[in-house]
């Protein structure tokens, strides 16, 4: 495990990246190209930048990235899209009103999003819940028509009634275990494409464990 681990870092290191997270995003782009060309970028938990700084390539010139977090530090984008860094909650309407002042709506939902962890695998595991349930809201009010999510979130007690929920505003949902992702990590990204703000018939696509 420890190989595998120091292999993403250093690959993340040597690519210009500042985490090894890239490689979560980038896994699941070759897989199902949930970025494309001149999308719009919302992207959540984004410090230290790896996945802003990959979303920008991928969507390009035309295309624009806004990254909200807690935490403040610099993410400059190397090429690609535009880039905008908002520092606060994005719970919050102060936060959310300055996302919106920017684009009122995404083509692409991203969130790296995760608790501080306590120690206590139940509590972390709900308050990753919230987490999520907290980005599927944002979504039904940021994502446009056709839109695309991908959410981090911790496997666990409930996590079924997530997808369930999240199947309600998506045409395709899956669950996806990148396998840069630390074996005895319980995180898994909830993938939803084609946003559906009206319903609708909805596909149902099985669970992938990788």
């Amino acid at each position: 495990m420890k190989q595998v681990q120091d292999f993403y870092f250093h690959q993340a290191k040597k690519a210009g990246y500042p985490a090894r997270s890239v490689y979560k995003l980038e896994e699941a782009q070759q897989k199902f190209r949930l970025l494309r060309s001149g999308d719009k970028v919302l992207d959540l938990g984004c410090q230290p930048g790896s996945w802003s700084m990959y979303a920008a390539e991928q969507v390009g010139p035309q295309g624009l990235v806004v990254g909200v977090d807690l935490n403040p530090g610099p993410i400059q984008p190397r090429r690609g899209a535009r880039f905008h860094f908002i520092l606060g909650d994005i719970t919050t309407e102060a936060v959310l009103a300055k996302v919106r002042a920017i684009r009122p709506t995404f083509s692409v939902l991203l969130s790296d999003m995760a608790p501080r962890t306590t120690g206590n695998r139940w509590a972390d595991q709900q308050q990753s819940l919230r987490l999520a349930r907290e980005v599927l809201r944002l979504a039904g009010e940021l994502l446009a028509p056709g839109g695309n999510l991908y959410c981090k979130v911790f496997e666990g007690e409930d996590f079924k009634e997530l997808v369930e929920e999240a199947r309600l505003q998506f045409s395709r949902v899956k669950v996806f275990k990148p396998k840069s992702s630390r074996s005895e990590s319980r995180e898994v990204f909830l993938l939803g494409l084609e946003f559906r703000p009206a319903g609708g018939v909805k596909q149902q696509i099985p669970t992938e464990e990788e």
